[in-house]
C-alpha cells in the first residue's frame, strides 16, 4: 500500500462522512506540556472513524457481489459502521458480536438495520460464525481492520488532520487490529516524511508492541482492558505497514486510560470511548516523549456505555 491509496479513498469516501473538527484546549495543553490537536472522529457517523473504511470498501464492491450484502465479525464500532454504509447503498449487511459487547454498540449496530448474530467472546467463536453466515447468505465478507480497503479509508483522518493542523511534530493514535495506525502513517508520512507517528496501546492488550519490537506478529493474547475497542489482534497487512513505518508503540496503564478519559471529558466537553483515551494517555505517561511538541490525537470513537462510566 501507498499514500495514492489514501488519497483515491478520500475522493471516494467524500460526501459519505464528515470532515471532523480539530479541538484545541490551551488548559490541555498546559497539563501534557504540549500543543494537543484532537482529531474528533468520536463525531463521526456512527460515532467513531470506522465509517471511513466502510464506506471506502462497500463503494469499491461491484454489484454483483454488493447485491448479496456484506458481513463481517466486531464488537460494535466496525459492525455499526458496515451496517451505516450497507444502508447507504441499500444493501443487507450482517454482524457476528461477541455475547459481551456494549449494548450501546449492540443498539448502534441494529439500528442501522443489520442482523446481528452473538457468539462467545473469543476469536475463534467469531470466525466460526462469521463462515457459517458467509456460506449461508453469500455476503461479502469485511473485515475489521486486516484489509487494504479498510486500511486506506481509515486513514483520510490523518490526511485530514495533516491540512486542518499542518506541520505536526508527532501524530499519535490508538492501536488495537491496526487499521487506524497503519493507515494514519502512510498518510502522515506521505505529507510530511519527517513526522513521527506513534501508536498507543493498553499495557494488557500489549500485541502491538511486543510484535514491534520483537519483529514478529503475536497472536497469543488475552487481552484485559477497558478499551474494548482495542481488545483485538494486529492484523497480518497492518503489521507489516507498521513494522516497516511506525516510529513506536507507546503502552499505558488502565488508571492512565481512565485519567485521560475523565481529562478530555471535562476540559475538552467530548464524549469519548475508552480506547480513544488510550492515545491521550500515552501523553500523560509519556511526557518527555512529547514534550514542547506540536501533536496530533485522533480520538477515535465516542460510543460508551452511559450507564457503565468508570468514573
Amino acid at each position: 500500500m501507498e499514500f495514492n491509496h489514501i488519497k483515491m479513498a478520500a475522493e471516494r469516501i467524500q460526501g459519505l462522512v464528515h470532515v471532523t473538527p480539530v479541538l484545541t484546549s490551551q488548559l490541555i495543553d498546559q497539563s501534557l506540556g504540549c500543543e494537543c490537536f484532537f482529531k474528533c472522529e468520536n463525531l463521526q457517523k456512527v460515532g467513531a472513524f470506522k465509517a471511513r473504511g466502510a464506506c471506502n470498501a462497500v463503494s469499491l464492491l461491484n454489484a454483483q457481489d454488493a447485491a448479496l450484502g456484506v458481513a463481517t465479525h466486531s464488537s460494535g464500532n466496525h459492525g455499526a459502521a458496515l451496517a451505516f454504509a450497507a444502508k447507504l447503498r441499500g444493501i443487507p449487511a450482517y454482524v457476528v458480536m461477541p455475547s459481551n459487547a456494549p449494548q450501546v454498540k449492540k443498539d448502534a449496530v441494529a439500528a442501522y438495520g443489520a442482523t446481528i448474530i452473538e457468539c462467545e467472546p473469543n476469536l475463534p467463536a467469531r470466525e466460526h460464525e462469521l463462515a457459517r453466515v458467509v456460506q449461508s447468505t453469500g455476503a461479502h465478507f469485511v473485515p475489521p481492520y486486516d484489509d487494504e480497503r479498510i486500511i486506506a479509508g481509515q486513514g483520510t483522518a490523518a490526511l485530514e488532520l495533516m491540512t486542518q493542523a499542518p506541520d505536526l511534530d508527532i501524530v499519535i493514535v490508538p492501536v488495537g487490529g491496526g487499521g487506524l495506525l497503519a493507515g494514519t502513517v502512510l498518510a502522515a508520512k506521505g505529507i510530511r516524511a519527517d513526522t513521527l507517528v506513534y501508536g498507543a496501546e493498553p499495557a494488557g492488550a500489549d500485541d502491538a508492541a511486543r510484535g514491534f519490537r520483537s519483529g514478529q506478529r503475536v497472536v497469543d493474547v488475552e487481552p484485559k482492558t477497558i478499551a474494548d475497542g482495542l481488545r483485538t489482534t494486529l492484523g497480518q497487512v497492518n503489521f507489516i505497514i507498521i513494522k516497516n513505518h511506525v516510529d513506536d508503540i507507546l503502552t499505558v496503564s488502565e488508571s492512565g486510560i481512565l485519567e485521560a478519559m475523565k481529562l478530555l471529558w471535562t476540559r475538552l466537553k467530548v464524549v469519548v470511548e475508552p480506547s480513544s483515551a488510550v492515545a491521550v494517555a500515552a501523553i500523560l505517561e509519556h511526557k518527555e516523549t512529547f514534550s514542547g511538541k506540536k501533536v496530533g490525537i485522533v480520538l477515535s470513537g465516542g460510543n460508551v456505555e452511559l450507564s457503565q462510566l468508570p468514573f
